[in-house]
């Protein structure tokens, strides 16, 4: 999957419409969780939150994608205060362009869901690195880390 062109995108996020091929930023980092406001989520925000200006320096935009709502992101963004948009994938296009979404137990049943996953994009928009079954802790920096290689 790495090096792979990513195709041209139009998603309504926080910050107004998201046009992939309209951004400016150097590199992009698209960081697909499953839900507004629940523990996980909550917590890798805030870590991307908190490394946002490091992100910014190296000329790198970041950005969360869910199949939540607008509204719900706008209430989760003001909530938590996030630095970076949030993008709002209802119809789950780019989540199916990405290959995100997958079945997951959730207290015992299966549920479609999105995989905590990330991708790192390149001024050219290609993946230049991929995590998928992202574990919270300590992943904001490591994507940070991939991003001063870049």
């Amino acid at each position: 999957m790495s090096d792979k062109q990513v195709e041209d995108f139009t998603l309504p996020g926080t910050g107004g419409a998201f046009q992939l091929s309209e951004c400016r930023a150097k590199s992009l980092v698209l960081y697909f969780y499953p839900k507004d406001n629940t523990p996980g989520c909550t917590k890798e925000g805030a870590q991307f939150g908190d490394l946002h200006e490091e992100f910014r320096r190296l000329g790198c935009e970041v950005y969360g994608i869910s199949r939540d709502s607008l509204k719900s992101h706008q209430n989760f963004k003001a909530k938590m205060k996030f630095p970076f948009e949030l993008l709002s994938d209802e119809d789950e296009a780019l989540c199916q362009q990405f290959g995100v979404i997958k079945m997951k137990n959730m207290y015992g049943r299966q549920v479609r869901g999105i995989e905590r996953s990330t991708f790192v994009l390149d001024a050219q928009r290609k993946i230049r690195r991929e995590w998928r079954g992202v574990k919270v802790p300590g992943h904001a920096q490591e994507v940070l880390d991939f991003v001063k290689t870049l």
